[in-house]
């Protein structure tokens, strides 16, 4: 057995919450991939037969010390409110590491819940996959995560807009308590129930302001500045999430449901890869506004205990809603003097930063090609960066870089860009080959390539560069 460590706190609260449900058994699970080392770090015994671990990660045997159920939850979708709950995911308990660590093991793709409206509960192979690659490459790029244990085919078809194989992945969260969550229990419960279940999430994830004037404010502040620097973190890396909704913003700060993300290849920041994003709620350059946006309905759940007044309680929320931008606006100037090396603050750095987007957006130039050129000179030969505008930058920025001590700014640049992320027709190379033709080389050679993306290795330099074409009209789709 995998020998998990199950604790079942969710469970000690109001029934609403959620459903007891068990996974539908697969016909013939069979083990895609396993995340030894992710295994290790919990603690588990993966000396299991790859047939045992299939079994137990399809839901097909039921792990010791499990009670699995289905978190109810709400959302806002595109802006609209909608009832959701685990639609297509079960929750198989806590686990408890050595060092009192505590993460939420869950199962997506399991089969329905009372949650699915209809569905069938199931994913497909393709789309867990997905999930499994880009998790761990965001992991890997040192941003909070979710994280993918393993993938399990089911042996079974899933049918969408056309048949894939199904498949379960296996996610391990710090917990799956979300905005939408909130939003559910303050809608459609008793204030006795929503207090127990912010005390919960305090416990839980924030202990340290259990004890201040004002736990509910206290809470919304630290939600507020985890989701400001993960959001920097994604704009650091070109990063699109795809589907910001209030039922995928993770109370503790982790990007969780990789559904229609991508990463951007030439820089824009109206850049949209998800089909389901006709307006471009979601674009890359909109995620912090749309952050802020998410934020604004989570205090809205907390006014009740933030002051018995409404007035004052909003008006003291808003108080803190009001630093949003200024944060935000300052960890992003500093992430951005990082990926071009300014160590020290000086007046005319914004312009510099600004200038070099605004040329990147007007000649296409790859995001994060664009600052390796300034670290690695084999960059630079590329016939864009012997554009003038360009080199009149260049020439501004090295005027700029004489005050700084040159190579620990060389240092600081390589800590902040990624010489490898994963290129989206890379990972649709992947999914291609691993899920359709059962070919798993072309995954793991990727999955290699992005483990240390900040190194500089001849061996992944294929994954250095976006696609000949651009990638322009590259579509991404929930697929699940």
């Amino acid at each position: 057995m995998l020998q998990f460590n199950f604790d079942n706190s969710y469970l000690t609260l109001a029934p609403k919450l959620f459903e007891k449900v068990l996974p539908t058994a697969v016909y013939a699970p069979r083990l895609v991939i396993f995340n030894k080392a992710l295994a290790a770090e919990l603690g588990l015994n993966s000396d299991v037969a790859e047939e045992m671990i299939a079994e137990l990660l399809s839901g097909n045997k039921i792990l010791q010390g499990s009670q699995p159920i289905a978190q109810a939850y709400g959302g806002h979708q595109f802006g609209h409110f909608n009832m959701l709950g685990d639609g297509r995911a079960i929750l198989l308990g806590e686990h408890l590491t050595a060092q009192n660590r505590r993460f939420d093991i869950q199962l997506k793709g399991p089969g329905a819940t009372p949650y699915s409206r209809n569905g069938d509960g199931r994913a497909t192979l393709s789309s867990m996959l997905r999930e499994y690659i880009i998790s761990e490459a965001i992991h890997a790029l040192q941003i909070p995560s979710t994280r993918s244990l393993a993938v399990v085919a089911t042996g079974e078809e899933v049918h969408r807009e056309y048949t894939h194989e199904g498949g379960v992945l296996t996610r391990i969260a710090a917990s799956h308590i979300r905005v939408g969550t909130f939003e559910f229990v303050r809608r459609f419960n008793d204030l006795e129930t929503f207090k127990t279940f912010v005390d919960y999430t305090i416990q839980r994830h924030y202990p340290e302001v259990m004890n201040t004037e004002n736990p509910a404010l206290a809470l919304f502040t630290a939600v507020m500045e985890k989701q400001i620097t993960l959001i920097v973190n994604w704009m650091r890396v070109g990063f699109i999430h795809g589907v910001m909704n209030t039922d995928n913003m993770s109370i503790c700060g982790e990007t969780i449901d990789y559904g229609p993300c991508a990463f951007m290849n030439a820089y824009h920041p109206e850049t949209v890869f998800s089909s389901i994003d006709k307006g471009g709620r979601y674009a890359f350059g909109n995620q912090a506004q749309i952050a802020k946006w998410n934020l604004t309905r989570f205090v809205e759940t907390l006014l009740v205990l933030i002051h018995p007044e409404s007035d004052k309680a909003i008006e003291m929320a808003q108080e803190v809603l009001q630093t949003f931008n200024p944060k935000f606006e300052a960890q992003w100037l500093r992430m951005m003097r990082n990926k071009l090396g300014l160590m020290h603050e000086e007046e005319g750095d914004e312009q510099l930063i600004h200038s070099l987007l605004l040329w990147m957006q007007d000649h296409g130039a790859d995001y994060t090609n664009t600052f390796l050129a300034l670290i690695y000179p084999e960059f630079l030969k590329e016939a864009l960066y012997q554009n003038d505008a360009f080199k009149a930058w260049q020439q501004e920025w090295l005027k700029r870089m004489e005050i700084e001590n040159n190579l620990a700014s060389i240092e600081l640049m390589r800590q902040s860009n990624p010489v490898v992320i994963p290129r989206n027709h890379r990972v649709e190379e992947a999914l291609q080959a691993s899920a359709h033709d059962g070919d798993l080389a072309p995954m793991n050679n990727l999955l290699a390539a992005i483990a240390q993306p900040y190194q500089k290795n001849s061996e992944f330099s294929q994954f250095q560069n976006p696609p000949a074409d651009g990638g322009k009209n590259y579509k991404t789709y929930c697929g699940t």
